[in-house]
C-alpha cells in the first residue's frame, strides 16, 4: 500500500491529543477545595488510554511488518475509550459540568476517529496481505 503510514499518523496525532488535552484543555473540572469525583479517574483512564493507543501508533510506524496486528489490538483500546467516560465510568449528575459537557463528548469523537482508522488501516492491510 503506496500511502500505508497515513492512518498511523493519524491515530499518533489523534492519541496525542487525547493525552494533552485530557491532562490540559479536555478534561474534568478541578474542585477549590482539592477534593475530586468520579470524572476525575474517568480523566484518568482516558490518559493511560491515549498513551496506549499512542504506544501502538508509534509501534505501528516502526514495524510495518505488524501492521495488522496492531491495526486489530487498537479496536479494542478505542472501543474501551468511547465507554469509559459515562458509561464505565459514572460522570458528575449535572449535564451542565465540564466532564459532561466537554471530555465525554471529546473523548467519544477523538476515539471513534481512531476506531475508524484502526478499522480502515486493519481492512486495507489484510487485505493487501
Amino acid at each position: 500500500m503506496k500511502n500505508a503510514r497515513i492512518p498511523g499518523i493519524i491515530i499518533l496525532i489523534l492519541s496525542l491529543l487525547l493525552i494533552i488535552g485530557s491532562s490540559s484543555f479536555l478534561g474534568p473540572c478541578v474542585h477549590e477545595d482539592g477534593s475530586f469525583g468520579s470524572c476525575h479517574w474517568a480523566g484518568r483512564s482516558l490518559l493511560g488510554l491515549g498513551c496506549v493507543t499512542g504506544m501502538l501508533a508509534a509501534l505501528l510506524l516502526c514495524f510495518p511488518r505488524l501492521r495488522t496486528g496492531i491495526y486489530v489490538s487498537m479496536l479494542p483500546v478505542c472501543i474501551l475509550g468511547i465507554l469509559t467516560p459515562g458509561t464505565l465510568i459514572r460522570l458528575c449528575a449535572m449535564p451542565a459540568m465540564r466532564c459532561r459537557m466537554i471530555m465525554q463528548p471529546a473523548a467519544i469523537l477523538l476515539f471513534s476517529a481512531a476506531l475508524l482508522c484502526a478499522a480502515a488501516g486493519a481492512f486495507l492491510s489484510a487485505r493487501k496481505s
